[in-house]
């Protein structure tokens, strides 16, 4: 006779209230590359989006494993709300809240974001062409 299947509850998920929320954590949490991406397109997203939707940053491949812990570090510093359905985790930016918190923060370091990307695709393109160069 064989034994029901043990039920193993997940563990609840931590979102730090809107005073809790802090400029360093929020720093921390963004100091990463791969997370600020992430962010990015989470707060320019109009709907909830899977962590599986990240699996590919910046052209990197991301492991599912560091992904989750990426996806932890911005819910822990309060920039993303996360929804358990089913097998997959829904993901938003908590951007107005954190907006009524600390006008102008997230808009300065988003728009820095985007300045800094842009650099690096030039950059990029450059080396791409005196690679061309020297091969050609």
């Amino acid at each position: 006779m064989s034994r029901p299947a043990k039920i193993i509850p997940m563990r609840p998920l931590i979102h730090p209230s809107i005073e809790d929320i802090t400029v360093e954590g929020i720093l921390h949490a963004l100091a990463d590359p791969v997370r600020v991406a992430i962010y990015a397109e989470l707060a320019s997203s109009a709907c909830a989006n899977t962590c599986s939707n990240f699996l590919q940053i910046s052209d990197r491949n991301i492991p599912k494993s560091t992904l989750s812990q990426h996806f932890r570090a911005l819910r822990e510093a309060g920039l993303v709300r996360s929804e358990r359905r089913g097998v997959e985790m829904h993901n938003t930016a908590r951007c107005n809240e954190i907006e009524n918190r600390f006008p102008g923060l997230l808009a300065a370091i988003m728009n820095a974001h985007r300045i800094q990307s842009a650099d690096g695709a030039r950059a990029l393109k450059r080396r791409q062409a005196a690679a061309r160069k020297l091969v050609g």
